[in-house]
């Protein structure tokens, strides 16, 4: 079996302020799936996207109480193409209403840094360079 398609699904508070951060990372929006209990932001075209959903919305798909922000339930981790990228990412994350959770960390293959969303949501962004992965 082969997946073709990934959508994660996260409740948000406020849709519109979800759209204009996102939007701010420079991401775009799937309008086909956005109206004002939603927004799908388009992580890689064709393939991956994030729902952010009304936590009223959200709520409708699960019988199950949802994290609210400050509990862990899931780590979302990003692949971009450097750490110039890596670095750009959280720093604008952060200027728009984000926070930073913990540090950088430099493995030498691998660069990472992370921050946590307007809704809590905490997403790990690393530039990983494999030629410089240990073998040993």
């Amino acid at each position: 079996m082969k997946i073709n398609q990934i959508y994660v699904n996260l409740p948000v508070k406020d849709v519109q302020k979800t759209r204009e951060f996102w939007t701010t990372l420079g991401f775009s929006i799937d309008e086909q799936f956005s109206d004002d209990k939603a927004v799908c932001v388009v992580m890689k075209e064709d393939h991956i996207y994030t729902m952010f959903l009304k936590e009223e919305f959200f709520q409708t798909f699960t019988n199950r109480p949802f994290a609210k922000g400050d509990t862990t339930q899931v780590l979302l981790a990003i692949g971009v193409d450097s750490r110039e990228e890596v670095d750009w990412i959280v720093k604008t994350a952060i200027e728009n209403g984000g926070s930073q959770y913990s540090e950088p960390m430099d493995h030498g293959w691998m660069y990472q840094s992370a921050f946590a969303d307007l809704n809590g949501h905490q997403w790990e962004v690393m530039h990983a360079d494999l030629s410089k992965l240990p073998t040993e």
